[in-house]
């Protein structure tokens, strides 16, 4: 009879595996997020710091204010003073090529204390200082209530064009017996590899022979002719919704328009806040449109256009550049973090048949 030897490998838990799994996944996950939250950490930092620190070499990455001391009535500049091997936060009272007299902040009643060496390959002191005030500096400096109320009448006003025009084309689509439905599907969706640069010219040309140029309306009205993928994400959901509802509706006397505003769009929020969401954040950082049609109109400028023409007047200044940004994205980052629980059920429907 014959026996298999024992073999000699070590095996691993099953669980030890599945654990080690996710730590991996988790850190790989983490390390990613890092990497998406550099930009908006920068930002952030760079928004609270002085004009001085941006321009001083050599100081740290976070929002700081070189440390001074008061004596005798006058200011002096705190340096990091090696001592017999330790360093020591001094401030510098008098200058010197050889040697300095330095006032030791913790002991200032000792009066100067000399230090040879040369002041200047000292290292200054700092200590956290964020200038919150800058934003409100920003705000004040640009007229952020008109930019405002500029992108959020943009925005808003084609957002409810985009879903409602979106929504009646993919019930069309998702529901009714059309000829040739299947090539006017595909057709619509053709519109969305199509570049705008392509369409730019022509486009441009039509508004202003009708003078729409340097109004809000080529940037409105066309959000209320659908957009194909739009389209796409909705006919996806609404296909999943039960025929058999609209049937029961149908013999109950309901009309194709009752059951889509009845039955279909209470069933799909989920879908319609994702297109809406998609749509708002597009809109709200939209600028190659507004710039085109409404140059030349600074009392119509969305907060894209309007930011631009601030950074090209306060070049210099970036603290209030990136304060400026922040007030900007604050709106849309509420409004995701409100919605985001919805916004990602309809982006995971819309893609699963149910």
């Amino acid at each position: 009879m014959l026996r298999t030897a024992p073999s000699s490998g070590h095996v691993i838990p099953k669980a030890v595996r599945v654990a080690g799994m996710r730590l991996a996944l988790t850190g790989l996950t983490l390390a990613v997020l890092f990497l998406f939250l550099i930009p908006m950490v920068y930002g952030v930092v760079t928004a609270l710091k002085t004009d001085n620190q941006i321009s001083k070499t050599g100081a740290p990455w976070w929002p700081a204010s070189e440390r001074t001391f008061t004596y005798e009535g006058k200011e002096y500049d705190i340096y990091k003073v090696p001592i017999g091997g330790e360093i020591k936060e001094w401030a510098l009272y008098k200058k010197g090529r050889k040697s300095s007299l330095f006032i030791d902040p913790q002991n200032p009643d000792a009066g100067p204390i000399e230090w040879e060496g040369s002041w200047r390959q000292l290292d200054r002191v700092w200590e956290p200082d964020p200038q919150w005030s800058n934003f409100p500096e920003a705000w004040n400096t640009i007229d952020f209530i008109v930019l405002l109320r500029n992108t959020l009448m943009y925005a808003g006003i084609t957002t409810f064009g985009a879903v409602l025009s979106a929504a009646l084309v993919a019930y069309g689509f998702a529901r009714f017996r059309i000829p040739g439905k299947n090539v006017l599907f595909m057709l619509m969706l053709s519109t969305v590899i199509l570049p705008g640069a392509v369409t730019l010219i022509p486009t441009y040309f039509v508004f202003l022979q009708i003078g729409w140029v340097g109004t809000w309306l080529p940037l409105i009205v066309p959000a209320f002719f659908s957009w194909g993928t739009n389209v796409f994400l909705l006919r996806q959901f609404f296909m999943g919704i039960p025929r058999d509802l609209d049937e029961a509706a149908m013999i109950d006397g309901a009309s194709p328009l009752r059951i889509f505003i009845s039955i279909i769009l209470p069933m799909s929020t989920p879908a319609l806040t994702a297109v809406a969401l998609f749509h708002f954040f597009w809109a709200w950082n939209d600028f190659f449109g507004p710039l085109i049609y409404l140059a030349g109109h600074p009392e119509k400028f969305p907060i894209t256009v309007g930011l631009t023409a601030f950074n090209n007047l306060y070049s210099q200044n970036t603290n209030l550049i990136q304060a400026a940004s922040l007030i900007s994205a604050a709106l849309p980052v509420v409004v995701f973090f409100l919605a985001q629980r919805v916004f990602m059920q309809g982006v995971v429907i819309t893609g699963v048949e149910k």
